[in-house]
């Protein structure tokens, strides 16, 4: 039987909260959490909220209790004499290798300070301690992973073993049946030289405090860093491979855990310092933007930026509120969205290392767009003040920033003003309308000689980007290629950004691609897929010797950039294969039928 009787409350429930469970029926608002969350323990997240019987506790701004600025102490549940803070039920995990430690010397260690004891208890198992000798792994770029990493002393290395090289496009060297073609295909090769670096970007964003240097990915983290977030927190693949250098002790720890620990003040407030003082200022340098700054302004943002987490589906700004921040992705991917009349239209996603807020900040200080966490997403905000004196004192970055925000904003209006043109149910349902860049084959044209598929094939080192398969709109098979989509899922947690689009519309795979396989799976068309291939690499069982392992990387069209057309479409000796904009070409075609 319950010592008092629920109350009504329209509140219900609140699960957000890893750690506690809120029901709000079962409050009598006798204020205990409240003087325990701020009397007891200095926090200030919980109050009261409304009036006569709608009054109830809150936390924060009336935030979900997950949402909240919540360290998950546990004082509120230790205080509440009703049940309405309870500790949610924990299932017993424990992870498989490594020493176990007791709550009491957890609590020893700086980094779990303020951690509730009884939260480490009724969790134990999901934080050990691990050691490693020098040349051991800790883990490797690739493998799916639910873990984070602290380091508690030592050195270790952090790297990306992939080969940088892309599956090589180009033009064929002559293959047998058809080689005379591929002669005349190859002499539409305009440059040998790969593009696919659209400007200074030079630097390869992994799951760890620090970004790697394209021209040497290697670094090294020490006591007091911690890497693996991303993977814990969202469970995307591990993004580099992370071997001991020296005798090294981590602790490792499941998600429950690193949520705590990213609440608690003083942890934060550590990891926020190792992060000013050994790596923002190389985040900074890695947007293009900050190019032309000087050191000592770049150490003066370094001094006044602010880190701000955002919990999944949480919005950072929205469309029509004053602009008064610049922001810069840390950790996760962040939705940019734009709102229309009747409609709602996905622009890009962000990952680490990319930027948002500067159109708003440049041009009227109102937000063009809604921008919001896609998962567990950190930011680095500049505030506007900050911007516009960066802005002020180099105006070359001013130019720049004017120059690309008048092309982002004339782009998104156009694609807008398209999109209402062919309301049509069969283009929705096929994904049509999301398309960009469409693969086409006229089946009344088409003699399925093969050629499209084989001129794709030999130019792309023999691995195809095509299948002649997939679904039918009017006359047209709509062949098994990468769309260029509006809204490319595929870039969605990739763990080293190395799928990306260009402004060209094409989506391109970066030669640091580890071949985890994420993009694949997120492809809604299947138009991605993992080629295999043969690399020599050290034998770690006979030092000075190689050995031919099997890495994996990801392919899609790329449009045949090296060649000043689709290798497909100018194979076809029917003009069956076509590349269009799928809204415009439909829209005439319909127009034609009326």
């Amino acid at each position: 039987p319950l010592r008092f009787t629920p109350r009504l409350s329209p509140r219900g429930i609140d699960d957000s909260s890893p750690i506690i469970k809120v029901d709000h029926s079962a409050c009598i608002l006798c204020d205990r959490c409240i003087r325990g969350c701020s009397e007891v323990k200095q926090n200030f997240v919980i109050g009261r909220t409304g009036k006569g019987g709608g009054t109830g506790i809150a936390f924060d701004t009336d935030l979900p209790m997950g949402h909240s600025t919540c360290v998950g102490c546990g004082e509120c549940m230790v205080s509440c004499p009703t049940g309405a803070l309870t500790n949610k039920k924990v299932l017993e995990v424990r992870l498989p290798q490594g020493e176990l430690l007791s709550p009491d010397e957890l609590l020893k260690l700086p980094i779990f300070a303020g951690v509730s004891g009884t939260f480490l208890a009724l969790n134990k198992g999901s934080v050990i301690r691990r050691r490693f000798r020098p040349g051991e792994i800790i883990c490797r770029e690739g493998e799916q992973g639910s873990t984070a990493f602290y380091v508690l002393s030592g050195q270790v290395e952090v790297s990306i073993s992939t080969p940088m090289a892309h599956v090589k496009s180009g033009p064929p060297t002559g293959r047998a049946g058809v080689a005379n073609f591929f002669r005349r295909l190859s002499q539409l090769v305009g440059s040998d030289e790969d593009q696919r670096d659209d400007g200074p970007q030079r630097f390869i964003p992994i799951d760890g405090p620090i970004d790697l240097d394209y021209g040497n990915p290697v670094a090294r983290i020490g006591p007091g860093e911690l890497f693996g977030e991303m993977t814990c927190m969202s469970f995307y693949p591990r993004s580099a491979t992370v071997r001991a250098l020296e005798e090294t002790e981590v602790l490792e720890m499941l998600r429950n855990v690193l949520h705590v620990l990213q609440k608690n003040k003083r942890f934060k407030a550590e990891l926020e310092r190792g992060y000013r003082e050994r790596a923002l200022a190389t985040h900074l340098r890695s947007v293009p933007m900050f190019a032309g700054v000087t050191d000592d302004f770049i150490g003066h943002l370094c001094d006044r930026v602010e880190l701000i987490q955002y919990e999944p589906g949480q919005v950072i700004c929205r469309q029509g509120e004053a602009a008064d921040s610049f922001f810069l992705v840390r950790i996760g991917f962040v939705k940019v969205t734009q709102t229309f009349p009747g409609s709602e239209m996905v622009l890009r996603y962000l990952a680490r290392g990319n930027y948002f807020g500067e159109i708003g900040l440049l041009g009227g200080g109102v937000r063009t767009a809604t921008c919001s966490a896609l998962d567990h997403v950190e930011v680095v905000q500049i505030r506007g003040d900050d911007f516009h004196a960066m802005l002020e004192r180099f105006p070359e970055i001013r130019a720049n920033l004017e120059a690309e925000a008048a092309t982002r904003l004339a782009h998104d209006q156009e694609r807008h003003q398209r999109v209402s043109t062919v309301p049509i149910a069969d283009f929705l349902t096929q994904g049509l309308m999301e398309a960009q860049n469409l693969l086409l084959i006229d089946l009344e044209r088409c003699t399925r000689c093969d050629l499209c598929v084989r001129a794709c094939a030999a130019a792309h080192d023999g691995v195809t980007r095509l299948v002649r398969d997939g679904l039918r709109f009017d006359k047209y098979l709509v062949a098994t290629s990468c769309r260029s989509c509006r809204d490319p899922l595929c870039m969605i947690g990739c763990p080293v950004g190395s799928i990306r689009r260009r402004d060209s519309l094409e989506i391109i795979i970066e030669d640091w691609c580890i071949g985890c396989g994420l993009c694949a799976e997120s492809c809604p068309y299947g138009n991605i897929n993992l080629h295999s291939f043969t690399v020599a690499v050290a034998d770690e069982l006979h030092p000075g010797q190689k050995k031919a392992v099997v890495r994996e990387k990801a392919t899609t069209c790329d449009l045949s950039r090296e060649l000043k057309e689709p290798a497909c479409v100018y194979a076809c000796p029917h003009a069956a294969a076509i590349r269009v904009e799928p809204l415009t070409f439909f829209a005439d075609k319909l127009a034609l039928a009326k």
